[in-house]
Parts: structure tokens; C-alpha cells; sequence
């Protein structure tokens, strides 16, 4: 092995990668505007929902339920008749109407259990799926407290304190942007790697390459880190740009710690981006591939659903997927400002994972180039 060819093989393969303008396009949109918009654009949480009330009662319990619902939850409340009920959610101007009906407020201090209507319009599924747990929580709180006359107050003898460790708005935002960080490594690694091999076979440089100097090891390894680190580079990028500075998620843990195991990650992925494109014919036939294999790491890796919730099988499959231990890497680093003495186990798993795949690549790799 020569370093200098590996160094000038992977050189070309930056200006390789800087001449085709799709995939820069790809790589400066799966860093940026996808992470952006994939943690902002359905929270799980609800976030500024359009309420309005029919406040029949007007008593001073109804104007407490309507002060109860406030940003950034709700938007502030209009009170609206009960002709105009159905017309907002008709118009979609509403998505949760709130009848408070006459004399409320008596029949609850009369000890009575007065019903209270809740419109929903249905076809805002990710804030009508959850609003109506939202509202029922904060009636309920609001008229505990006005019972016992006392903030907080309740006849319960038990109150949950909830404290919630490490993202305490419970923002969805703080955890899809990171996980959208870790597809696009995994993505694009996978892209990248297979589509420079696809490329030198089609324009026909695979045959120079194979007249040169040069070993399949060096051909391969120039590949790996070549991508590896445009895809790095970008990544950091992102972490600092676009989920610290735009999303303004903060980062508890080391960054070099995270792009340390990102670079293993890298190169497994790179591996096995080299290995599906051994076995391709064709870019559209790696893109299939590229289907049935990113589908389910991304899906069963611990990134989208706990692993615990998953069957014990798939749980043991997936410990050989290098995404689960990545996954696992990432958010105790980020997250919870993790140590190496916390996650090398993950960084041994992930060495193993790549030089594994390394190994298989490499040996198909050859086969491929005779």
C-alpha cells in the first residue's frame, strides 16, 4: 500500500464529486434544508393550534379554562357564537372548538359533573390526534385548582412532579433534527461511495485504474475517506449551522467525540455503499438496492422507535446493523453530554461493523475489477 496513491486517488475523487452538480445540490440539501424543515414541519407536540371557545357561562371558572389556553401551545382563544361553531371548522379557521355550556360553573361547585363539548376538525390529524389529551389535561388541572382555590391544588394525596431530563420542553424539534442528521450520514455514504464506483464504471475510467499502479486496496480505501470526509465535513456543518445556530437546539456533549464516531460510521457505511454497487449493474438497480437496505436501518436502528419495543429477534438482528450502535452514540453524546467511558462500547461495535464490512467490500471489490 502507497499512501501517495491513496491521498492522489481520493483527490480525484473530490473533483470528481465537486464537477457533478446533482450531488453537491444532494449533500448541501440533506445537511440543511431537509433537517430544517423535516424539525420543524410536524412536531409531535402540539404547537400554536387554532382554538376557539363558546363561552355560554361566562362565569369566572369559563374565563379561567380560556387563560388556561396560551402559547405556545394554542394560539390565544376567540370567542366565537354558536352559529359561528360549525362555519370555522367548516372554513378550517378553527381546529378545536369549546362549548362551555350555561351555568358551569354551578352544577361543578353544586358537586354535579357538567359535560363540556369539544369540536375537533379531524383532518389535522397530527394536532387533533393530541390537542384533545391537551385540553382534557387542562380543564381538568383547571378546575382541580379552582375547587381547592389553590394553584396546582387537587383532592389526590399523590402529585407527580415531572421533570423531564435532557429536553425538558419535550420538543420534537430537539430530537428530529439530530436523527435527521444521522439518516443523511447514512444516506449519503451509501450514496456517495456506490455512485463514484457506478461512475467510474460508466464513463469507462475503471479501466484506467485498472492499467495503473494501483492496488484494490488503495482504490478502495481513496473512496472511503474521500467521501467520509466531504460528508463529515458537512455534517459538522450542520450540527453547527443549522441545529445550534437556526434550530437553536442545544448540544450537551463533545463534538469530537461525535465526529470521531461519526468517521467510523462513515466508514462502514462507505463499505457497504461500495459493496451494493459490486453488485449492481446500473445506478437505477443500486438505487433499488439502496431501497431495500436503508429502509430497514433506518427504521429498526433505535432512531425513529425505541429498541425495546421492538420483538427480541429483530433486536438481536439489528445489534450487526452499524446504525443501532451509531444511533445509540449519538444521542448519549448530544444529548445527555455522554463521556467516552459511557459509549466505547458503541465505538468498539462500530470498528468491528466497519472493518467487517470493510473486509467483504474489499473482496467482492476485487472480483469486480477482474
Amino acid at each position: 500500500m502507497r499512501f501517495y496513491n491513496i491521498l492522489q486517488l481520493g483527490i480525484k475523487e473530490l473533483r470528481g464529486l465537486g464537477r457533478d452538480t446533482l450531488m453537491v445540490i444532494l449533500i448541501i440539501y440533506a445537511f440543511s434544508l431537509s433537517v430544517y424543515t423535516a424539525s420543524v414541519a410536524l412536531p409531535e407536540t402540539l404547537n400554536r393550534a387554532a382554538i376557539s371557545v363558546v363561552d355560554e357561562d361566562r362565569s369566572a371558572l369559563s374565563q379561567r379554562i380560556l387563560d388556561a389556553f396560551y402559547p405556545p401551545y394554542f394560539i390565544t382563544p376567540e370567542i366565537v357564537t354558536t352559529a359561528e361553531m360549525d362555519a370555522r371548522l367548516d372554513a378550517g379557521t378553527s381546529t378545536f372548538v369549546l362549548d362551555i355550556p350555561v351555568n358551569f360553573e354551578k352544577d361543578v361547585l353544586a358537586g354535579r359533573q357538567p359535560e363540556l363539548q369539544l369540536n375537533i376538525d379531524a383532518t389535522r390529524m397530527t394536532q387533533a390526534f393530541t390537542g384533545n389529551t391537551y385540553i382534557q389535561q387542562i380543564i381538568d388541572r383547571t378546575v382541580a385548582e379552582y375547587l381547592n382555590r389553590s394553584p396546582g391544588g387537587s383532592d389526590i394525596p399523590v402529585k407527580l412532579d415531572i421533570r423531564a431530563r435532557y429536553n425538558p420542553q419535550l420538543s420534537q424539534m430537539w430530537f428530529g433534527s439530530i436523527i435527521n442528521i444521522i439518516t443523511s450520514i447514512t444516506m449519503l455514504s451509501m450514496i456517495l461511495s456506490g455512485a463514484a464506483l457506478i461512475r467510474e464504471r460508466e464513463h469507462g475510467t475503471i479501466e484506467h485504474l485498472l492499467v495503473m499502479p494501483v492496488t484494490a486496496f488503495e482504490i478502495m480505501v481513496s473512496k472511503i475517506w474521500s467521501i467520509g470526509l466531504v460528508v463529515l465535513v458537512a455534517a459538522a456543518l450542520s450540527l453547527v449551522i443549522v441545529v445550534q445556530g437556526i434550530l437553536k437546539v442545544p448540544v450537551n456533549g463533545s463534538m469530537a467525540l461525535f465526529l470521531f464516531g461519526s468517521a467510523l460510521m462513515l466508514f462502514a457505511m462507505c463499505s457497504l455503499g461500495i459493496f451494493l454497487a459490486t453488485v449492481a449493474g446500473s445506478m437505477p438497480q443500486f438505487g433499488l438496492l439502496l431501497m431495500l437496505v436503508l429502509l430497514p436501518l433506518q427504521v429498526l436502528s433505535g432512531g425513529l422507535t425505541p429498541r425495546e419495543s421492538m420483538p427480541q429477534f429483530i433486536q438481536d438482528i439489528m445489534l450487526l446493523a452499524p446504525n443501532t450502535h451509531y444511533v445509540t452514540l449519538s444521542q448519549a453524546v448530544l444529548f445527555r453530554g455522554a463521556g467516552l467511558d459511557v459509549v466505547w462500547p458503541q465505538l468498539v461495535w462500530l470498528t468491528a461493523i466497519g472493518l467487517a464490512l470493510f473486509a467483504i467490500a474489499l473482496r467482492r471489490f476485487r472480483v469486480f475489477l477482474q
